[in-house]
Parts: C-alpha cells; sequence; structure tokens
C-alpha cells in the first residue's frame, strides 16, 4: 500500500450554514455550493474540503436522513497550517474581531508547534497552526 495524500475531509454538521459560514466568511475558504454540500476542489494540503450535513452523511452512510441514535455521531478535528508563528497570532486576532472565541490564545507545543484552537458549530476541535518541520 503506497498512501499519497489525504483524499478529502468533510466536516459532518447538524448546522451545515453555521459551520459554512465559519469556514468560508470567517476563515475565508472559497467554498462551491452543490444543493446543501459546500467544499472546495484542490485545497492545499489535500486534495478536498467539505462541509458535508449530518444528514447527508446518514443518507451515504445507512440510507436515511436520520443518524441512528445507537451510533456515536462522528466529528473531527483539522488544523490549518500558516505561514509562520507571527501568522498565527495575526490569524487568532482577526478572528477575534469577527466574534470567534478561542479555547486557548497561541502557544508553542513542547515538540515546536505554534497552535491556537476553538471549537466549530459542529463540535470539531480546530487548530490555527505553524509546524516549522512543514516549512523545511
Amino acid at each position: 500500500m503506497d498512501i499519497q495524500c489525504i483524499a478529502g475531509f468533510a466536516v459532518i454538521t447538524k448546522q451545515p450554514d453555521a459551520s459554512a459560514s465559519l469556514y468560508q466568511d470567517t476563515l475565508g475558504l472559497p467554498l462551491e455550493r452543490q444543493e446543501d454540500y459546500r467544499f472546495m476542489g484542490g485545497f492545499p494540503g489535500a486534495r478536498h474540503f467539505g462541509v458535508w450535513p449530518l444528514s447527508m452523511a446518514a443518507q451515504s452512510c445507512f440510507g436515511q436522513d436520520q443518524w441512528p441514535p445507537h451510533v456515536p455521531e462522528p466529528t473531527a478535528t483539522i488544523e490549518f497550517e500558516l505561514a509562520d508563528a507571527a501568522a498565527v497570532e495575526a490569524a487568532v486576532r482577526e478572528m477575534k474581531e469577527k466574534g470567534q472565541a478561542f479555547l486557548h490564545e497561541p502557544r508553542t507545543e513542547p515538540w515546536g508547534q505554534t497552535v491556537a484552537r476553538f471549537m466549530s458549530p459542529e463540535g470539531v476541535l480546530v487548530g490555527l497552526s505553524y509546524a516549522p518541520w512543514l516549512h523545511e
């Protein structure tokens, strides 16, 4: 097996409008719309990013619009890589001006990554990050 890249990533949400607003309006990602699904192809660092309504995920997995109560609802975490530590701090300031609350301010982890994190409307832990080893 020779895995080449991340083929795709999508948050799964009960609040597609709120989630799309975070990713499109607050973070500035150029999402397209196809019915209720919002996405962008060719996302840097991955091949795809999407905002997937929970009802569509349930339809795809179980052939019904409701997620089965006996199966834990899906969630995810994602980190958006920025140019440097100063860019992380600037992004946090910019998002705070737009009303975003953060779980913690930008900080440098023991392994050298600078990151600030917040929760998205769909319960995804989102990081704004600078990992120096990704820029070498």
